[in-house]
C-alpha cells in the first residue's frame, strides 16, 4: 500500500531538515550581540538551538583524535544535555526541565553524543545510556529514523551504527532487532545495476512509492557506516592506498537488480559513486536538498573525503581535500570560528594521513580549540603533533601538492538531523 499524504510529507520534512544540517552551506545565526555563548563548556557562539550537541560531539572527536584532551566543561556540558531516558536533544538550553521524548530527543545527536563522549573517555555510564535508547527506539525494520516513530532512513541509521562502533560494540549483534540486521537494512537503500549509470552504487535517503533516489549526504554517511566505522576513522599506514572500483554490472543493466552482496561490497559501490561524483564537478560535491542552490557543498564535499580515506582510498580523498584547501573553494572563510566544521575538516584531513595543523597554512586544531574552553594540559589520546609528523611524515600540503566542506555541515557526514532548514553547524 502506497505511504499516506501525511507519510510522505513527514518524510519529505525529515529529509529537507537532515539535508539541511548536512550540507551547512550557511552559517548559522550568531548571538546578537555577539558574545560568547552563554552555556559554559559549550564550543562556538553561534545559536546552538538546533546543532549545539552535535557541534560538540564533533569537537570532542576531533580534539581527541589530535592528541588534545577536551576541557572538563565541555565534556560536562555534553553529558549534561542527555536526557534521563539516555536520549539527546538538538540542544536544552534548561538542564533542569525534563525532556519530551516524542519533541525533544533524536537519533542523530544521541548517536553523535554516543561518539562524542566514547572518545573523551571516562563517561561510560552516559554512552551505555545512549546506546540502550537507541536500541529502545530501533524500527522493526532494524532500522532508525531521525526521531522515534520516523521512517527508517540511510543517514539516522549510518550514524546510530557509528556509534555502536565508537562503542566497541558489533551492531549486527547488539542492535539486531526481531532477526532484522540494522546493518542489512542500510543495505537496502542502495542503488543497483538497475538504477541510471550515473546513479549507481550510491545510498537514498528514504524509501517511498517513486523507488530509491541517490542521495550524497547519505551515501557519505553509509559509506562510514559499511565500513563499520563512526566519525573516528584512524589515519591509513604509509604509502596504503587501494583503487576504487565502481559497481559493476553485466547483461542488461536495465533490467538487472544485481547490486553488492554485502556490507564490504556495499562500501566498495558507494565509494565508486563518490568517486564519480567529485569528478565531475572537479572535486568537490552539490547539495542534494531538493530546491538547494547547485553551488559547491563543502560539507558533503569533507565527508566524502573522510568516507573515501576511512576506505583505504586514499589517491581518491586527497582531491577533494585538495580542492576545501583551495582559495576559490571558500573553504577556509566557511569554516572559520565553527566548531562543528573544523572538526570534519580535522577529521577528513587526519583520515586521509595529512597534518590538520597545517591546512593550506591553517591550524585548523588551534583554531577549533579557540571556540571552546581551553583543552586539559595532558593528552591522553590520539595523536600528538610529532605524532602525526611521524606518521606518513607528510604534511597537508605535500599529500595535496598534486591536486568539504563538511557533510553534515552538521551533519558529518556525517549527520545531525533537524526540523527546520536553517538547522545547519
Amino acid at each position: 500500500m502506497a505511504p499516506s499524504l501525511a507519510v510522505h510529507a513527514r518524510r519529505g520534512a525529515a529529509a529537507l531538515a537532515t539535508a539541511a544540517a548536512l550540507a551547512a552551506a550557511a552559517a548559522p545565526a550568531a548571538f546578537a550581540d555577539g558574545s560568547p555563548s552563554p552555556a559554559p563548556g559549550l564550543y562556538g557562539t553561534a545559536d546552538p538551538k538546533f546543532d549545539g550537541v552535535f557541534r560538540q560531539s564533533l569537537a570532542l572527536v576531533a580534539q581527541s583524535a589530535t592528541g588534545v584532551t577536551p576541557a572538563k566543561a565541555a565534556v560536562d556540558w555534553l553529558a549534561g544535555q542527555q536526557c534521563a531516558d539516555g536520549g539527546f536533544p538538538g540542544y536544552r538550553a534548561d538542564t533542569s526541565k525534563a525532556c519530551d521524548p516524542k519533541k525533544d530527543e533524536f537519533t542523530d545527536t544521541t548517536a553523535a553524543a554516543v561518539q562524542g563522549l566514547a572518545a573523551a573517555g571516562g563517561r561510560s555510564e552516559a554512552v551505555k545510556k545512549g546506546l540502550d535508547w537507541l536500541k529502545a527506539h530501533q524500527n522493526e525494520d532494524g532500522g532508525w529514523g531521525y526521531q522515534a516513530g520516523s521512517p527508517t532512513d540511510a543517514n539516522s541509521t549510518s550514524i546510530a551504527l557509528g556509534a555502536f562502533a565508537a562503542a566497541g560494540q558489533d551492531p549486527a549483534k547488539e542492535a539486531a532487532k526481531g532477526g532484522k540486521n540494522p546493518v542489512e537494512t542500510l543495505l537496502g537503500f542502495q542503488l543497483g545495476c538497475d538504477a541510471a549509470e550515473g546513479e549507481r552504487g550510491a545510498f537514498a535517503y528514504l524509501k517511498d512509492d517513486k523507488g530509491l533516489r541517490a542521495d550524497n549526504l547519505a551515501s557519505a554517511a553509509a559509506a562510514l557506516a559499511t565500513l563499520g566505522k563512526g566519525f573516528l576513522a584512524g589515519p591509513p599506514k604509509q604509502d596504503a592506498d587501494r583503487p576504487v572500483k565502481a559497481l559493476e554490472c553485466s547483461g542488461d543493466a536495465e533490467g538487472d537488480k544485481a547490486g553488492p552482496k554485502d556490507a564490504a561490497a556495499a562500501a566498495e559501490a558507494v565509494d565508486g559513486y563518490l568517486v564519480a561524483a567529485l569528478d565531475k564537478n572537479g572535486g568537490y560535491l552539490l547539495p542534494s536538498m531538493p530546491g538547494a542552490p547547485a553551488k559547491p557543498d563543502q560539507g558533503n564535499t569533507a565527508d566524502a573525503a573522510l568516507a573515501l580515506a576511512a576506505g583505504g582510498h586514499r589517491a581518491a580523498a586527497e582531491k577533494p581535500l585538495k580542492w576545501l584547501q583551495s582559495k576559490e573553494s571558500g573553504t577556509a572563510e566557511w569554516a572559520k570560528g565553527q566548531p562543528g566544521r573544523l572538526a570534519k575538516l580535522i577529521l577528513a584531513t587526519r583520515a586521509a594521513g595529512g597534518n590538520p595543523r597545517d591546512f593550506a597554512g591553517t591550524d585548523l586544531v588551534a583554531q577549533l580549540n579557540a571556540t571552546g574552553p581551553e583543552p586539559e594540559k595532558k593528552a591522553t589520546g590520539g595523536m600528538t603533533e610529532e605524532d602525526e609528523k611521524k606518521d606518513g611524515g607528510v604534511t597537508v600540503n605535500v599529500w595535496w601538492i598534486v591536486g568539504v566542506g563538511l557533510a553534515f555541515g552538521a551533519g558529518i557526514g556525517f549527520l545531525i538531523s533537524g526540523r527546520k532548514k536553517k538547522q545547519q553547524l
